[in-house]
Parts: C-alpha cells; structure tokens; sequence
C-alpha cells in the first residue's frame, strides 16, 4: 500500500513537472533581450524602411522601455506614431503623438509631431478612392480637415522657422480651399433643390468665413441665382456688382455653374 501511494505521488510530481516545462515553453522568446538600444532601433527603422510596421511598432515599444527617459525613447515614440500612420492605424498614430507631446512638450520633436499629426489627418483614409468616384474633397466630411489644419497652425505660429513650415503653410491654404469649397457646394445643393434661403446662408458662410479662396466666385453667384429665384431683385443686383468688380472676366455670368469633373484641386 505505501508502494502505491509513493508511485501515485511521483507519478503526480512528473505530471506536474511536465506541465510547467509545457508552460515554459510556451512563453514567447524575447529575441531583443540582449540586443542594445542602437541595434533595436537600427533594426526597428530597417522595418520601417522596407514596410513591416506592425514589427517595427513592436521594436520601437521595446526601445522605449530599454531607453527609458533618454533622447532615443523619444524618438522611438515619434517613429512610433509614424509606423502607425503607415500601417493604415490614424487612431492610433495620433493617440501617441498626443502622448508624446503631453509627456515632452520641450522636445527637439515637437515640431515634427505636430506636422506629422497634420498630415495624418491630412491625409484621410476618405479621400483613398475619390479618384475613382470623381468625389471632390470638398464632399466629404471636414471634420479631419479642420483639426489637420489646426496642427498646422500651432507648428507655423510657434515654429515659423521649422523646415517643416513651408509645406505646413502650403497644406493650410489647400484646407482653406477645400473648407471654403465644401460650404459652396452645400450651397449649390440647396439651390439645385429650391431651397434658397439655405443656399444664400451657406454662401455667406463662406464668403464671411473663407477669404481670397477660389469659391468665392461661385459663392456670388448662388447668392445672385438664389436673390434671383425669390425675386429680391436688389440683393441680386447688389450681389452681381461684386462678383463683376472682383471677377471681371467670370464664366459664370455667361456659362452658369461649372459642370462636374473639373474641381480647382489636384491630389497632393
């Protein structure tokens, strides 16, 4: 009997020998443990660099905890969010732009943040197929575009001097376009479906809101077509002398609305 139960309690402490070295070795290996921070992040840009972002997110994580409050964390952080916004991941990209510049708001990198965080907006997965649709910018939803451009802002107004600034500048004046484009275009759906008074008050939006921007021009003459059509013959006369003084040679007075498929922007 004691044979038994001595047999019964080795043949339990192999079981559970077995499975602990099951358990180990299932733990995933760690093949970064004794690499140093330089080769982590020379590996972690040659994913980058050759498109495997999910491996170069994981490698830049790693460096961030091996490198801990120095200058290449920081770095790390910012090539971070970059891999993200070229892995397809916006969310994610901006989330940690917006850490990085909440824990370091000193950094060398806040300029570059900042122009980063405006072009992934910038860039919206929306606009991916436009091409196809013909859909103008101006059609879409300008909730990315208003906060790519206050990106910009912020970079331009604390960093005029930043190598990133000319083309920050460049950007903000094509989402002041497409801004301005989107509230004529609501505009001139009001007005193709009668509703006049809706078509002046989003015209006078984006002549208000929106200035020396190319949809202007088309923004006075839906207030002229709209005056028109509810027989406020002033305010159409009133709305015809400005568009003749700052368009002179206007298509519109003679052609009407442009026809679609010939939008004022070009992709970037």
């Amino acid at each position: 009997m004691a044979r038994l139960q001595l047999s019964m309690v080795s043949t339990g402490t192999c079981l559970a020998l077995l499975m602990l070295l099951a358990a180990c070795s299932s733990t995933p290996v760690d093949n970064t443990a004794g690499w140093s921070p330089n080769r982590i992040y020379a590996e972690a840009k040659d994913e980058l660099n050759s498109g495997g972002f999910d491996k170069a997110v994981s490698l830049y994580e790693k460096l961030e905890g091996r490198a801990a409050g120095t200058p290449l964390a920081q770095q790390a952080q910012i090539e971070k969010a970059y891999a993200h916004y070229k892995g397809g991941e916006k969310a994610q990209a901006i989330a940690v732009l917006d850490r990085f510049m909440r824990l370091h708001p000193t950094s060398p990198g806040i300029d570059y943040a900042l122009y980063l965080k405006g072009v992934v907006n910038f860039n919206d997965r929306l606009g991916m197929f436009s091409f196809l649709t013909r859909q103008d910018l101006s059609e879409r939803d300008q909730k990315a575009a208003k906060e790519s451009f206050e990106s910009f802002r912020e970079l331009v107004t604390r960093f005029p001097d930043s190598r990133y600034t000319p083309d920050a500048r460049a950007r903000m004046t094509y989402i002041l376009n497409s801004l301005a484009e989107y509230e004529v275009h609501v505009a001139r759906y009001y007005y193709s479906r009668g509703a006049y008074v809706a078509a002046v008050n989003r015209a006078q939006l984006a002549l208000a809101d929106y200035r020396d921007v190319p949809a202007q021009e088309e923004a006075l003459f839906i207030l002229i077509q709209s005056y028109d059509a509810m027989g406020m013959d002033k305010l159409r006369d009133d709305a015809r002398r400005v568009l003749e003084k700052n368009y002179p040679n206007s298509d519109f007075l003679s052609k009407g609305f442009r026809p679609k498929g010939n939008p004022w922007w070009k992709f970037w």
